[in-house]
């Protein structure tokens, strides 16, 4: 007898117990049995039984096939797959049959070659010869449907995957089915690129070769590739991906699928952004500024020379500004030279998080289950951790609700300037009584960075004036204007950064710098979570932590050149020592921690009103160095729009697509009007790239 939540039912023989409401196609796998399927993809919600590859013989029933995929598994059903029914076994080379009869023979140029489900199937169920002898239909191939994506229509078997995505899963309502019948084809919203946050997603969703992307197409097939785990560096979720390498380049990035972190989603930054490693402009060779001429590229060793020099002629008054982008162990093998060595302790971190927030650890995926979520700040989710902008609309449309108040919420979200490094929010989800709560930070190693700063030590020291040294480590804090500033106010400045174009004019030597996808280390993601980061491909210059080894061996500091050691010292002292070998390929999220009662200022979560509206500037999802170094990108940036509520926008008649002046003090922009539902009246967004000089408080005008 089966308990009331689990039935008992026999497939292929086999006797099988599951959970009541599960589905037959997952009780199979149970049963360790394959039923083969196209268009089922539980991720996209109820399944539509569209391609009805998945026909089985099925007990009580009707005397026919049926699409396994729709039902659910119930005590004293009796299922046959192909592999013991002949009714079954005979359906499913029918339904291949059918698809395959326009399907084009172009498998050996087609990119889905040797990774195609359809392939799969058709070897293991379908008809081994054709019985068509008329000419296939033919379409103009290929469509490009964004610059990301290219659609060769003769493939598509209309399992409606891609199209399910577009409506259910990111919500943009861009790809459709247009026709009906023979005549269905799958098309952009009145054919419009498909510009939204997560089109990738559809390349890896397409059961064929359908859709494939633009920037792999005849790039490699499965067998001269190799793909590398890793994690996202791009923003702070720490998606899990797979880096593809062929012949020691990046070729594409894959979802790995954590279902606690991403649940398999990737959006555009990260899977297309990785084409920055190969940038016209990537530096390779150490760059020393000579008078009146310029910058020359110097050996590496002179280049030690110089840094040593500039380090102890700063005679400790040096100011480290660092991107986020660092791993754990860059940081603190940075940190440890500086601050252990050199006695110099000021630092502009990107962000600091408050580890208040372990008292409130929970996976991103428990957002989806939420029954209640509050959204607390006025930058757009999407574009400071876009995954949690999925889990988010997951859990709406499982019921939840999506509030901007803290009281009753069970999850904390804060996404927006002054949180206090997510203290607020984490003293605010303590007086609630939420379960979780997470801090949204701008950059995709804040945690990690903080944490391996501190671990270096815990001396405390206020900017020195004049700064004799003013480090910048990484990209991103090249391209930061309070960091620029700091350079102009500084007696010497060394850049580390991997392109030519940022340092340039205002740093006395740069180093070359490396991506993520060419580092060994660790990540720690907006939840607390140690991520591995591997080397997918080897950079052309050596990695940080080489050559930081060997300039801290000339101030007597011991700092390894291996990852592995550094992360160990670093774990003894802020993640409880766990081994560099244990953070998996798929990490765990430690337990949530007993932290300290802190008080809360409900009243400061939303800023004091003022006489007219409040700036709220955010740095776009599709921005940055990277986004700059990948062509096909340029189409996602941000567009010169201003955000205001519905509600300012009917006070002053202005429509969606008016053009409108935002000013104050004597500066101004002029901006096209957008409406948006999720903002309060009284504050206005604008994307950093387009909102100048504007101050925090401005006035609109058409």
């Amino acid at each position: 007898m089966s308990s009331p939540q689990t039935v008992k039912l026999t497939i292929d023989g086999v006797a099988v117990e599951v959970p009541k409401g599960t589905g037959l196609v997952e009780a199979a796998l149970a049963a360790g049995i394959e039923i083969p399927v196209f268009c089922y993809e539980p991720r996209l919600g109820a399944p539509i039984g569209a391609c009805r590859m998945c026909l089985c013989e099925i007990t009580p029933g009707p005397p026919k096939p049926q699409a396994a995929c729709i039902l659910q598994a119930a005590d004293g059903m009796v299922v046959k797959t192909a592999l013991t029914s002949a009714v079954a076994a005979e359906a499913q080379n029918a339904t291949l049959e059918f698809i395959l009869v326009n399907h084009p023979l172009d498998c050996p140029v087609c990119d889905k070659g040797g990774e195609c489900p359809l392939q799969d199937l058709t070897f293991r169920y379908g008809p081994g010869n054709t019985r068509m002898t008329f000419p296939k239909r033919t379409f103009d191939k290929p469509i490009p449907i964004s610059p990301l994506i290219a659609l060769d229509r003769e493939r598509c078997i209309l399992c409606y995957r891609c199209t399910r995505f577009s409506e259910q899963v990111a919500e943009d309502g861009q790809l459709v089915a247009v026709n009906r019948g023979s005549q269905t084809q799958i098309a952009t919203f009145e054919d419009d690129p498909y510009r939204a946050p997560f089109t990738g997603n559809v390349i890896e969703l397409c059961p064929v070769g359908a859709l494939t992307s633009t920037t792999y197409r005849f790039e490699g097939r499965p067998w001269e590739i190799q793909d590398v785990p890793t994690v996202c560096g791009l923003c702070p979720v720490g998606c899990n991906v797979y880096a593809t390498t062929r012949e020691g380049k990046v070729k594409r990035i894959l979802s790995r699928n954590h279902p606690e972190v991403d649940g398999g989603w990737l959006c555009d930054k990260g899977r297309f952004a990785y084409q920055h490693v190969r940038a016209e402009d990537r530096l390779r060779d150490p760059l020393l500024r000579v008078r009146r001429r310029g910058f020359e590229e110097v050996p590496w060793e002179r280049a030690l020379d110089e840094a040593e020099r500039l380090l102890r002629e700063a005679d400790g008054r040096i100011v480290t500004a660092l991107s986020g982008s660092e791993t754990v162990e860059q940081a603190y093998a940075l940190a440890k030279l500086l601050r252990r060595g050199l006695g110099a302790h000021s630092a502009m971190l990107p962000e600091e998080v408050s580890d208040a927030l372990d008292g409130f650890r929970l996976p991103l995926s428990a957002i989806g289950e939420a029954k209640t979520i509050a959204v607390l700040g006025d930058a757009p989710v999407v574009e400071r951790a876009p995954i949690v902008e999925l889990w988010i609309k997951h859990a709406k449309r499982s019921g939840a609700r999506v509030v901007d108040e803290a009281e009753g919420a069970d999850i904390l979200i804060w996404c927006g300037p002054g949180g206090d490094g997510g203290a607020r929010v984490a003293a605010l989800a303590r007086q609630v009584g939420a379960s979780g709560a997470f801090y949204l930070p701008e950059t995709a190693n804040a945690r990690g960075v903080s944490d391996a700063w501190s671990a270096a030590s815990d001396a405390e020291a206020t900017n020195p004036d004049p700064i004799g040294l003013l480090i910048v480590s990484g990209d991103e804090a090249a391209a930061n204007p309070d960091v620029r500033a700091s350079a102009e106010q500084a007696e010497r400045v060394l850049v580390i950064s991997m392109f030519h174009g940022l340092a340039a004019g205002w740093a006395d030597l740069v180093l070359p710098g490396t991506s993520y996808l060419e580092r060994d280390g660790t990540y720690v993601n907006l939840e607390g979570r140690v991520q591995r980061v591997r080397r997918a491909v080897i950079p052309p210059a050596p990695d940080e932590l080489a050559w930081i080894s060997r300039l801290a061996e000339r101030f007597g500091v011991d700092v390894s050149p291996y990852p592995s050691t550094v992360f160990e010292e670093v774990s003894a002292i802020a993640y409880g020592g766990i081994p560099f070998g244990a953070v998996g390929e798929q990490a765990d999220l430690p337990p949530a921690a007993q932290t300290e009662e802190q008080g809360s200022d409900p009243a400061g979560v939303r800023p004091q009103q003022h006489e007219g509206l409040r700036l709220v500037r955010y740095r776009a999802l599709f921005s940055g160095p990277a986004v700059e170094r990948t062509p096909e990108l340029q189409f996602q940036r941000p567009r010169p729009e201003v955000e205001l509520s519905e509600e300012d926008a009917r006070a002053r008649n202005i429509r969606p697509g008016d053009e409108v002046t935002v000013r104050s003090n004597g500066t101004s922009v002029t901006l096209r009007a957008q409406l948006s539902r999720d903002l309060h009246p009284g504050v206005v967004r604008i994307a950093e790239e387009h909102a100048g000089d504007l101050p925090p408080n401005v006035e609109l005008s058409t």
